[in-house]
C-alpha cells in the first residue's frame, strides 16, 4: 500500500480548483531543474513557485501546489518545503535525501495513522476562488490535536502568506472545530467551482440552448444539449452541459453514463455559449475542463455522412416475459429468477429480503406480473393503436410530435376499464397481506435495471396510494408509463423492439422515511475507485434525491483511506412526508442539518457491501431509507456506466 500524493490535491475530479487571474504562473522545467531539493521556508512567490507543480496547467481546474514534510525527530522540527516536481511523492523525498533511506512500506504508512509518528506529511495550494493559500493532510491522515497545531504552528512560520486549513475529511473538520483553528471545507471550495465534470467523453452534434424543462422535449439525438434547468429526464442526446449544479445520481446524468455521452456542469453556460448556438460543434469533457469547438463545413459534412454508414449499436437484451404466471406474488416468494415474471425491480427487492442484510428491512409488497399488462393491453388492441400512431404525420421526425401523441395515448390508457375480477384480486391482495395500508406503486418491467440499461427515471411512481379505487387507478398509470416521451425515446435509442416491452408493477407498503437516498458501491468519478462508496441523500421520502432539481447531500466513504469526505451538504428547507390524505406533501425542515452522519455513511457502506455480494460482486445502485434507525431497502440495480470500467489493483 502506497499513501502518497494524495487524492486530496483532485478527489477524482471533483476538487477542482478553477483558475484566476492572480495564480501563480506554471513552473517551467528548467526553473524545477534549477531549484533545491527542499527549502526550510517559503518567504515569497517566487519561491513557491519554483517549488510548485501545477496539477491541469492552464485549464479551468488548474492547482498549484507544493508539498511538505514536517521533520519532528529533531529539536526543535524541521520544516522541508519539496521539490515537488522532483520528488512527486512524500515517500520519494525522505528515502532519496537520506532522511529515512531504507524505510519499508509500512514505516511510511505509519507517518499517517501514528500519533507518535516522526514525520507530518501534507500539501499547500493556491485556492483562488477564495485567493488564499490553504494546507492540507491526506484524507486518511489519523491527526491528532497536538500533531495539528505543531504543523499548524510551523506551517504560519514558515510561509510567506497567510494559511488556513483545507479539512479533508470529517475527522478534520471535527479536530479543527475543537480546537477553534480557522478552516475551509472540501465542500466549500467544491461549492465555488464553475466547472465539474461528471461524465467525461467526447461528442459531435449541434449545440442547443434549452431554456426551460419543457423545452427539452425537443430535443433531438444529435443535440449537444445546455440546460439551464434540469429536468427530471431527458430523450437521448449527444452530449449535455448543465448550468445548475447535479449529482452524479441524478437521473439525467445516470442517463448519460448509461449512454455513453459527455455530461458537465458549466456556471453560466448559456451566456458563455450563446454565440455558438444553433452551430454544429465538438464538445470534449474531461475532469480538467471542457473544450467545445465549431465544426468546419467538410467536417460536419465528413461526421454526416459517418452517421449514415454507422453499424447500429448492440441491441441490450431484454429479459423474455413468462405470461403463463398469472398469480400475484408475495415479495417472499420472489427471487432474482422471477424477473421474467415480474422485472428486475420486484425480483432483486425478493433476492434483498432474503439475503436478510443485519440492520435493513425491505417493505412488504407484491408482484402483479407482465401477463396482467399483457392481457389488458391485448384486450384494448394497444398493438393497432401504436400502429396508428406511428403513422401519424410528423411522428417518426419531430419530437413535439411525439410527445403530444404518446400523451394521448398515457391517457386514454389510464380511462381504458379493467375487467373486476382482476381488480377485485388485487384489492384483496393489498388488503389481506398489506392490511390496506397505503402502498407506493411502482414500475418494474423488462426494460429497466438491466446491466446495460438501467432506464432511471423514465417510468412513473405513484406514492402512497390509500383506497382501492386509487390502486386501480395507480396501476394503470403505471401501466401507461411505458409510454412516457422519455421512456420512448431512451428504449429507441438502445434499439429495445416495441412489442417487447412489458411492465409488472410492485405494489410496496409505504414508508415515511426520516431520510432517503441513492448509494453507488464504486466511485463514479474514477475507474479505480472500487474501494469508494459513494451517497447522496435528502431529508424525507426520496423522491427529489435523483430528480437533479436542487443539489442532494453528496458524501464518500474510502475502505481503503477509511476517510468521510463531505462534496456537499443539503440546503433544502423542505421535505417530502407521506400525506394522511394520499401521496406526498412538503414540510419545513431546519436548514443546514447534516443528513450523512458519520455514523451513518459507514452504516451505508457496509450495507452497500453487503448488497454487492448478494448479486455477484456487481457494482450497485442502491435506494435506501432510514425509517426508525433501520435501514430500508428499496431497489439494487447494476450501476451502468460507461465511461469507467472498475479496476481493481
Amino acid at each position: 500500500m502506497t499513501l502518497a500524493a494524495p487524492l486530496f490535491l483532485l478527489l477524482a475530479g471533483l476538487c477542482m480548483t478553477p483558475v484566476a487571474q492572480a495564480q501563480p504562473a506554471p513552473l517551467a522545467s528548467q526553473a524545477a531543474a534549477r531549484a533545491p531539493d527542499a527549502l526550510p521556508a517559503l518567504r515569497s512567490q517566487a519561491e513557491f513557485d519554483a517549488l510548485a507543480r501545477v496539477h491541469n496547467p492552464g485549464t479551468a481546474t488548474a492547482l498549484p501546489h507544493v508539498m511538505f514534510a514536517i521533520d519532528r525527530l529533531p529539536v526543535p522540527a524541521r520544516m522541508h518545503y519539496l521539490n515537488t516536481p522532483r520528488f512527486g511523492l512524500h515517500e520519494h523525498f525522505v528515502r532519496q535525501t537520506g532522511l529515512m533511506p531504507r524505510a519499508d512500506e509500512q514505516t511510511i504508512k505509519s507517518n499517517y495513522l501514528r500519533p507518535d509518528r516522526r514525520f507530518l506529511f501534507g500539501t499547500v495550494s493556491w485556492q483562488p476562488d477564495i485567493a488564499a493559500f490553504t494546507y492540507e493532510f491526506w484524507e486518511g491522515d489519523q491527526l491528532t490535536e497536538p500533531l495539528l497545531r505543531q504543523a499548524d504552528q510551523l506551517l504560519k512560520a514558515s510561509f510567506f502568506a497567510p494559511l488556513q486549513l483545507k479539512t479533508s475529511s470529517t475527522l478534520h473538520e471535527r479536530l479543527a472545530q475543537k480546537m477553534g483553528l480557522a478552516f475551509v471545507t472540501q465542500e466549500a471550495l467544491i461549492r465555488q467551482q464553475p466547472f465539474m465534470s461528471l461524465n467525461p467523453g467526447v461528442a459531435t452534434g449541434r449545440l442547443r440552448i434549452v431554456e426551460t424543462t419543457d423545452d427539452a422535449d425537443t430535443l433531438r439525438p444529435d443535440d449537444i444539449a445546455v440546460l439551464r434547468q434540469v429536468p427530471l429526464s431527458l430523450a437521448p442526446v449527444a452530449g449535455v452541459l448543465t448550468e445548475r449544479a447535479s449529482t452524479v445520481l441524478s437521473h439525467v446524468n445516470l442517463l448519460a453514463k448509461g449512454w455513453g455521452i459527455p455530461n458537465a456542469y458549466v456556471r453560466d453556460a448559456a451566456s458563455l455559449l450563446r454565440a455558438q448556438a444553433g452551430q454544429w460543434v465538438e464538445l470534449k469533457v474531461a475532469a480538467s475542463g471542457y473544450a467545445l469547438r465549431r465544426l468546419t463545413e467538410p467536417e460536419i459534412a465528413a461526421w454526416q455522412l459517418r452517421q449514415k454508414q454507422v453499424i447500429p449499436q448492440k441491441v441490450v437484451p431484454v429479459a423474455r416475459p413468462d405470461l403463463d404466471e398469472t398469480r400475484l406474488w408475495p415479495l417472499v416468494a420472489l427471487r432474482p429468477r422471477h424477473s421474467a415474471q415480474c422485472g428486475a425491480k420486484a425480483a432483486n427487492l425478493g433476492a434483498l429480503q432474503l439475503a436478510g442484510i443485519a440492520g435493513t428491512f425491505v417493505p412488504d409488497g407484491f408482484c402483479i406480473p407482465f401477463s396482467h399488462y399483457d392481457r389488458f393491453m391485448r384486450t384494448h388492441r394497444l398493438a393497432d393503436r401504436l400502429a396508428r400512431m406511428q403513422q401519424l404525420p410528423g411522428f417518426k421526425t419531430d419530437p413535439k410530435i411525439r410527445k403530444e401523441a404518446l400523451t394521448r395515448l398515457r391517457g386514454e390508457i389510464v380511462q381504458w376499464p379493467l375487467d373486476r375480477p382482476t381488480v377485485a384480486e388485487w384489492q384483496g391482495r393489498w388488503q389481506n397481506q398489506l392490511g390496506g395500508r397505503g402502498v407506493f406503486v411502482r414500475s418494474s418491467s423488462n426494460s429497466e435495471d438491466l446491466p446495460g440499461f438501467s432506464g432511471a427515471g423514465l417510468y412513473t411512481t405513484v406514492p402512497n396510494v390509500l383506497t382501492g379505487e386509487a390502486l386501480e387507478r395507480a396501476v394503470k398509470t403505471v401501466w401507461a408509463s411505458v409510454f412516457n416521451f422519455e421512456a420512448w425515446e431512451a428504449r429507441g435509442a438502445a434499439r429495445f423492439p416495441a412489442d417487447a416491452v412489458m411492465m409488472g408493477v410492485f405494489v410496496q407498503t409505504a414508508i415515511d422515511a426520516a431520510n432517503a437516498g441513492v448509494m453507488i458501491t464504486r466511485d463514479p468519478f474514477s475507474a479505480g475507485g472500487w474501494h469508494v462508496t459513494y451517497l447522496s441523500a435528502k431529508r424525507g421520502i426520496g423522491i427529489r434525491v435523483v430528480e437533479g432539481q436542487r443539489v442532494a447531500e453528496q458524501v464518500t466513504y474510502s475502505s481503503w483511506s477509511r476517510a468521510i469526505q463531505v462534496l456537499s451538504r443539503s440546503a433544502d428547507h423542505t421535505a417530502l412526508q407521506l400525506d394522511a390524505g394520499g401521496g406526498v406533501r412538503e414540510v419545513p425542515v431546519e436548514v443546514g442539518r447534516v443528513v450523512l452522519n458519520d455514523t451513518l455513511v459507514l452504516r451505508l457502506a457496509g450495507v452497500g457491501a453487503a448488497v454487492k455480494q448478494v448479486f455477484g460482486g456487481v457494482d450497485q445502485d442502491i435506494e435506501w431509507a432510514t425509517v426508525g434507525g433501520r435501514i430500508a431497502l428499496l431497489q439494487a440495480r447494476p450501476y451502468v456506466d460507461r465511461s469507467t470500467a472498475p479496476s481493481r489493483p
